[in-house]
């Protein structure tokens, strides 16, 4: 059985990562660890360092705050990380590339399959259409998300911009700039409200026609369900920097 320790336990994603591992048979929540309390059907920890228990991998769903303790305990104990807290800062994720020389590291902005195809086929587009196309990225997500342009939006938009020609810059806010849009842009835009779990489209608007790529989420069991695959495709790696592109080639997206 992989043990996994489950930064995050008593978040929505941490309690349906939990869920999901019960009805799994090859994986298994053995601790948790979280700033609040409650009954898990484990042992749960307020803080990284406080975790003794044995197991196999840590996934984090928590909070960026927490990312140098979650580090500073797979290091420790030598076992891979699944990190999949989003809106962490430039200097976390320099933290986070050196993690991976000494552990395997999994970082992904999302965790859902779908999700990382869209981006797939949004650099495919990009580079078909070249810069004939303005591209717009719009985000919805929950009115509890602390987070703004999501990871995802984020991750869709290097997927964009790496197969244009030109260098472009992200602009998320224009109602204080009276100007035309310019070609080397690329509109990221941030919708909160509600209990919307997560839906993206990258939409790309030329002379008399408009293309729109979409995901939606309906539940969150697909990033849940995304993050225990990554855990197990962890087991026996060696150390370095996985994704989920990297989980998609190797056939372990089953």
């Amino acid at each position: 059985m992989y043990r996994i320790i489950l930064s995050g336990c008593f978040g929505r994603m941490g309690r349906e990562i939990a869920s999901l591992a019960r009805e799994r048979g090859d994986c298994a929540v053995a601790a948790g660890i979280d700033r609040a309390s409650g009954q898990a059907g484990y042992p749960v920890f307020a803080r990284p360092e406080d975790c003794d228990v044995p197991a196999d991998c840590i996934v984090d769903f928590s909070h960026p705050s927490l990312l140098e303790g979650v580090l500073s305990l797979a290091e420790k104990r030598r076992i891979p990380a699944v990190l999949c807290t989003t809106g962490c800062s430039e200097e976390q994720i320099a933290r986070i590339r050196r993690a991976s020389e000494v552990i395997p590291v999994f970082f992904s902005a999302n965790m859902s399959l779908g999700v990382n195809l869209l981006a797939a086929l949004a650099q495919k587009a990009a580079a078909v259409l070249g810069q004939g196309f303005d591209v717009e990225i719009v985000e919805k997500h929950h009115n509890q998300k602390l987070d703004a342009p999501s990871g995802t939006a984020l991750l869709l938009a290097g997927a964009v911009s790496s197969a244009l020609p030109e260098e472009v810059r992200y602009v998320y806010d224009r109602h204080s700039v009276r100007e035309k849009r310019s070609k080397a842009e690329i509109g990221i835009h941030s919708v909160r409200g509600g209990t919307i779990v997560g839906d993206h489209d990258v939409i790309f608007a030329g002379p008399d026609e408009v293309i729109t790529l979409s995901h939606h989420a309906a539940s969150r069991q697909v990033f849940a369900a995304g993050a225990l695959r990554a855990a197990l495709f962890l087991q026996g790696a060696e150390p370095g920097l996985y994704d989920m592109g990297r989980l998609i080639e190797s056939g372990g997206a089953q």
